[in-house]
Order: structure tokens, then C-alpha cells, then sequence
């Protein structure tokens, strides 16, 4: 991550707010990109590539990778305009768009080496996730 200071949970992550969540890319069933617009002056889009399949929840209901019909409700949620958002240890990362939400919690046996990665803001702030530090301390 850069920055000078100590890491603080949820002021990167919350920089989304406002931005419309444009994209949703499947990289070879592999991990999933979510991809935002992106600030002006910045390199282009922002993007958060999920190395562990988030949840997704739209009308109450939370959905999983393994079950029928994820795909499409991740397609549904775009184009959808970041609302509000979420990042804790113990529930991880979660986005709320005004058409559902995107949770990442994984459980320490989904995870190989990351849990995610957000990147892509004008002045080159990033962030990567793994199991044992910020805010997924509790995948130790």
C-alpha cells in the first residue's frame, strides 16, 4: 500500500463511493475484476481484483460462486453506483452499490496468497489484501 502513515481500514476502499462499478470480468475462472470509473487525471479505470470469489447479495439474499445463477447476478449489479463500503476484521471487505452489494470474507482454505487488490486511483494509492493482516488479521 502507499502512503506514509499506518494502514487505517476503510480509507482507501471508501474512495469508491460515488463511482459507478462498470465491469465485472472473469479472468479464466480464475479471479473476478471489478472495474470502476476512474478519477479524473488518473491511469484509467479503478479496479479490484478479487483472488477469492466474493458473495454477492441482492435483495436480501447472499449468493455464492457455487451456486446457480452468480454470474448472472454479478452481471446485474453493473452499472451500479457505489453507495457505501465496509472493511473490518472480522467481516473483511464489502461494497454496496445501489443494485446489491459484494461481500470478501473468505474462509482461510479459499485463499492462496491474496485476497484482493484495489488500484487504479490518481495518485497511485493501492491496496493488497492477504490472509493474517489488515482486516483479515482473523485468516491467520
Amino acid at each position: 500500500m502507499t502512503g506514509a502513515g499506518p494502514y487505517v481500514p476503510n480509507e482507501l476502499l471508501s474512495r469508491l463511493v460515488g463511482h459507478r462499478m462498470y465491469s465485472v470480468e472473469f479472468v479464466l475462472n480464475d479471479y473476478l475484476q471489478l472495474r470502476f470509473d476512474g478519477e479524473p487525471g488518473g491511469p484509467g479505470p479503478i479496479v479490484l481484483n478479487c483472488y477469492v470469489w466474493p458473495t454477492v447479495t441482492v435483495d436480501g439474499r447472499v449468493w455464492r460462486e457455487s451456486e446457480l445463477g452468480y454470474a448472472d447476478l454479478l452481471r446485474r449489479l453493473v452499472p451500479g453506483a457505489v453507495v457505501a463500503t465496509h472493511e473490518a476484521t472480522g467481516s473483511g471487505i464489502h461494497i454496496v452499490l445501489d443494485t446489491g452489494s459484494v461481500g470478501i470474507h473468505p474462509k482461510l482454505d479459499e485463499v492462496y496468497t491474496e485476497v484482493a487488490e484495489l488500484r487504479g486511483f490518481a495518485d497511485g494509492a493501492w491496496m493488497v489484501w492477504r490472509p493474517g493482516e489488515e482486516s483479515f488479521e482473523d485468516l491467520a
